[in-house]
């Protein structure tokens, strides 16, 4: 692209529209959004952590591709970034740093520049399928440069009515447009090399499993696909038969479920895309709050989909103890210049858990690489420190994002040790003993921003059991108190083969705790979670928390409940001549209509011996 081309055009100026009767003004970020006060669009403002960091995300993003266009994103109070030495001993680093920095001076000057509010005719092109007000669109176009154009669409014909009211009211309709189609229909209609978007962002209510299959055609070569999952009871174990029909693998309960979570809904995005000879790049992965959020990349290669089936793996876990392990679907070996792929061999695990002697579940498949891009996500945690004042939740980010840059992202999956203890009922070991124990044994660890109690590592499970045994030795726990069946009774029968150094090492306590930055976010609020679904029809709708209140507590039995007037299926009424009695005891039915039936025999005797005696 020549750098000569115009990139910009001056948006026009339009009053904004007045507010109609029963409108309220919601502020975030940048954007100011006009919402009615009945359910008629959906909105959480819990969720501005998740619009924060998909405009961080975005920037960063758009960065890196614009460059390779000859474009240059400048950000509102973002400080240039200087390349400085890491050596001050070595002349010859300092001259290569100096004219680094010289050449990118000179490129940057060459460069044209683009910039927030402004459109960019080399820019990206945006779309967001399920907008509802269109909030998250409107902070794009006034928070995030670099774009062409902005496509809000919603099937709700008043959602679209209230996004071009929006894109009016905050001064972006020459980059926002709206629309009021099928989402998935019209990425169908953009699968075209020319037409497809650099950005698609899906956050529906619920699950985004029948919209994906047209957002991996419809984002363009390395174009951006950012997507949000809320129905993690779905994804988290509850319902493993719902969640292979939904994305073709079984979710199993475990303590490592979020993580889980995340992998298998990159594995339903790779798997979509292979069947176009596409296959997906993980930048960001991150389980927030009550939902789960992907950033990926999708890219153009038959050659490298093949790698597809070696990427996935099942998982077996010990319902005992909670030992887990990953089987691969596939095998790729290298062969001189050649890539030979083969079927794996398996099973990693016998009929029965080494450990404790129970059985396994087997859950997936699931995404078994990398779910971060580590370069990536440092470029946007630089951007982010680096500009705190630029989102309302910078600190949550920046501390959500140094947690990802500590995590293992060769090591699938994590173990909590409070479930380690709880398996053998012994004393919780302190976290920082347990990671030194690891690191002490010679193994690699790191902490999970999915679980705060997570330990994920690459030590095998009869080595975290060897350190659990140690630890209990320190810890007893009584032995005659413990079944001979139980998990815990065979696990601490076994004698340790190693012993553990429970002392604190430096290196186990992560730079993110020592700088105490906000990891694991507590609840902002009461009623936080989930909000109630728009509603289609508009309407106010009925508070969500009176219809919470009214269907808890069923059975207990309190002046102030409604409870129902009618009674239940196994609430027997059991008569006894003159009084009646209630119960839900089928054994006491069953005595009171024997001591019933014994009774008008004994008055029937006495009837027949009177008229006896009286003959």
């Amino acid at each position: 692209y020549p750098s000569s081309s115009p990139i910009k055009s001056v948006p026009p100026e339009t009053p904004p529209p007045e507010l109609l009767p029963g409108e309220t003004v919601v502020k975030e970020g940048k954007a100011a959004i006009l919402f009615p006060n009945a359910n008629e669009v959906f909105y959480n403002p819990v969720q501005e952590f998740n619009r924060d960091l998909t405009c961080a995300v975005i920037t960063e993003f758009a960065r890196d591709l614009l460059a390779e266009r000859g474009v240059k994103v400048v950000v509102p109070g973002e400080k240039e970034k200087v390349l400085v030495s890491l050596t001050e001993e070595d002349p010859e680093v300092d001259a290569e740093a100096d004219l680094t920095t010289e050449k990118k001076n000179g490129d940057e000057e060459s460069a044209v520049v683009a910039t927030v509010g402004e459109k960019c005719e080399l820019g990206l092109r945006v779309l967001e399928g399920l907008a509802a007000s269109g909030l998250r669109s409107v902070r794009f176009a006034l928070e995030v440069p670099g774009l062409l154009s902005i496509t809000a669409n919603d099937f709700s014909a008043k959602a679209a009515a209230l996004i071009a009211r929006n894109a009016q009211y905050n001064g972006v309709s020459h980059l926002l447009q709206a629309s009021c189609k099928d989402a998935s229909m019209l990425m169908y209609e953009k699968r075209g090399k020319k037409e497809r978007y650099d950005v698609i962002d899906l956050d529906p209510y619920g699950s985004p499993s029948h919209f994906l299959d047209a957002a991996v055609q419809a984002v363009s070569e390395g174009g951006l696909l950012c997507i949000t999952c809320t129905d993690m009871a779905v994804m988290a174990g509850n319902s493993g038969e719902t969640c292979y029909s939904k994305y073709g693998s079984v979710s199993i309960k475990a303590k490592y479920c979020h993580e889980m979570a995340l992998r298998i809904i990159l594995h339903s995005l790779d798997q979509r895309a292979g069947v176009y000879q596409r296959y997906i790049q993980p930048l960001l992965s991150v389980s927030v709050d009550f939902y789960i959020r992907v950033f990926v990349r999708v890219f153009t290669g038959q050659a490298t989909v093949k790698n597809s089936a070696s990427k996935q793996a099942l998982v077996y876990n010990c319902v005992g103890c909670g030992s887990f392990h990953l089987q691969r679907m596939g095998r790729r070996t290298i062969n001189g210049k050649h890539m030979k792929y083969s079927a794996a061999s398996g099973p990693p695990v016998g009929t029965e858990c080494e450990h404790c002697g129970q059985r396994h579940q087997l859950g997936g498949p699931l995404w078994a690489e990398p779910i971060h891009d580590s370069q990536f996500v440092h470029k946007v945690l630089s951007a982010v420190a680096g500009n705190p004042s630029r989102f309302g939740t910078a600190k949550r980010i920046e501390g959500m994002l140094s947690v990802v840059t500590e995590e293992l992202d060769d090591v699938p999956l994590y173990y909590t040790v409070d479930s380690l203890s709880s398996t053998i009922h012994c004393n919780t070991p302190p976290l920082l003993k347990f990671r030194s124990a690891l690191l002490h044994a010679g193994h690699r660890v790191s902490i999970s921003h999915a679980c705060k109690n997570a330990i994920k590592t690459d030590a095998p499970s009869a080595a975290i059991w060897d350190i659990m045994r140690c630890w209990e030795k320190m810890n007893p726990v009584k032995r005659e108190k413990l079944s001979v069946t139980s998990p815990a009774f065979k696990i601490l029968s076994t004698e340790p083969s190693l012993e553990a150094c429970f002392t604190a090492r430096e290196d186990a306590n992560p730079q993110s705790r020592k700088r105490h930055l906000t990891r694991f976010q507590e609840n902002p609020h009461a009623f936080w979670g989930p909000k109630a679904r728009a509603k289609a029809g508009g309407g106010i709708s009925t508070n969500l928390q009176d219809k919470r209140k009214k269907f808890q507590n069923k059975r207990k039995i309190t002046d102030s409940s409604p409870l129902k007037n009618f009674p239940c299926k196994r609430f027997r009424e059991v008569g006894l001549g003159i009084s009646t009695i209630h119960t839900h005891n089928t054994h006491t039915s069953i005595v009171l209509c024997l001591l019933q039936i014994s009774l008008f025999l004994v008055f029937f005797v006495v009837l027949h011996l009177c008229f006896m005696f009286s003959i």
